[in-house]
């Protein structure tokens, strides 16, 4: 069965940074565009970024291009998110999302803060 569990999540002052990991398992990893979504309390789920099933080709809204950076080792069948110069709209329950799957897990939460 399709499972993700991200992790990485915390509390960062304004400027800091984190990374996120998605652990994916349950499928074929390798051959899976991923996303990433987050979602603020009272508001949409908002797409992050896309990495390619290679890894070769991401991309990424305005709102964070720039500053968050999406990789993947399918070695590990594991997904990142590299976040740097966050800020506190950033704050938000994060989540990691294979393209074409209808499975989501239980998110980490981002919360910037000073």
């Amino acid at each position: 069965q399709v499972q993700l569990v991200e992790s990485g999540g915390g509390l960062v002052q304004p400027g800091g940074s984190l990374r996120l990991s998605c652990a994916a398992s349950g499928f074929t990893f390798i051959t899976y565009a991923m996303n990433w979504y987050r979602q603020a309390p009272g508001k949409e789920r908002e797409w992050v970024g896309r990495i390619s099933s290679s890894g070769g080709s991401t991309n990424y809204p305005n709102s964070v291009k720039g500053r968050f950076t999406i990789s993947r080792d399918n070695a590990k069948n594991t997904l990142y998110l590299q976040m740097n110069s966050l800020v506190h709209e950033d704050t938000a329950k994060y989540y990691c999302q294979a393209v074409g799957l209808t499975y989501w897990g239980q998110g980490t939460q981002v919360t910037v803060s000073s």
